[in-house]
């Protein structure tokens, strides 16, 4: 990675579920597992996102829940610019 990142840091996964298309959280976490995070998503080809204050607020989010309807635009928002780079590439 290009920037280090502290401690403080934190990196929340999101998924969507087939069944009813509600949105998760899958994995969160501050330091090492932070970077881990992200490593495995950089692996996988997921999009990723910098953006604190929803971290914040989906990091009070238990694993495995739904997100809170004050985040739902912005995750509406990350998941539609998602969608439309995954049509783009497929293009």
């Amino acid at each position: 990675m290009s920037q280090p990142y502290s401690d403080s840091d934190l990196a929340v996964a999101l998924s969507r579920t087939a069944a009813d298309g509600s949105v998760r959280v899958t994995a969160k976490g501050r330091g090492a597992l932070a970077e881990q995070i992200r490593e495995i998503a950089f692996a996988q080809g997921v999009a990723v996102r910098r953006d604190a204050d929803l971290a914040e607020i989906l990091d009070a989010v238990e694993i495995d829940c739904e997100i809170p309807a004050a985040a739902l635009g912005a995750v509406a928002e990350i998941l539609n610019r998602l969608y439309q780079a995954n049509l783009e590439i497929a293009s």
